[in-house]
């Protein structure tokens, strides 16, 4: 992970620049393409063009803007190397492995192709779990952009479902 330049955490953190909202079913291809929409695709791309693609859970990735999750991961490795260089990690040296392997495999810099297709990267496939010329549910969630392995969405719909009350409640308060 490189260092942020000035060796120091920034200030603030950008807010997410992105309110997606919306589903939709698209077919991956024979080559694990997909297109996104319009909206989708401007919502995970930055300035330059990159989109991050995340590994979330089983059967779903993510898609964010690679400037603002670059500046985001940035900020909390910061953290984590200053722990480690006042001596606080000691004690936690197997979580910070750990962390190190999920950072090591959980996210890829694509650049979205033309007509906003996506190529799903190879690490990520089996991790979707879903075969060439299969149904990819494809979900606005707010600050980033899902791909869910459609019986995983569906599972994770009848878990978050019945909470939809509380928590609109909860965050509109």
């Amino acid at each position: 992970m490189p260092a942020l330049s000035s060796g120091r955490l920034p200030d603030v953190i950008s807010p997410p620049s992105t309110f997606v909202t919306g589903e939709i079913r698209r077919t991956l291809d024979e080559r694990f393409r997909l297109t996104l929409t319009p909206e989708f695709a401007s919502a995970v791309t930055d300035a330059k063009g990159e989109t991050i693609v995340a590994k979330e859970r089983g059967g779903c990735l993510s898609l964010w803007p690679a400037r603002e999750w670059r500046e985001r991961l940035e900020a909390g490795v910061g953290l984590i190397r200053q722990k480690i260089a006042a001596g606080r990690m000691e004690q936690r040296w197997g979580d910070v492995q750990r962390l190190g392997r999920l950072l090591s495999t959980r996210s890829e810099t694509v650049r979205l192709a033309n007509r906003s297709r996506l190529l799903i990267p190879e690490g990520f496939r089996e991790f979707l779990d879903v075969a060439a010329g299969q149904d990819v549910i494809v979900v606005g969630a707010v600050i980033c952009v899902e791909l869910w392995n459609p019986r995983t969405w569906l599972e994770q719909l009848r878990q978050d479902m019945p909470e939809f009350g509380p928590l609109f409640k909860g965050l509109t308060e």
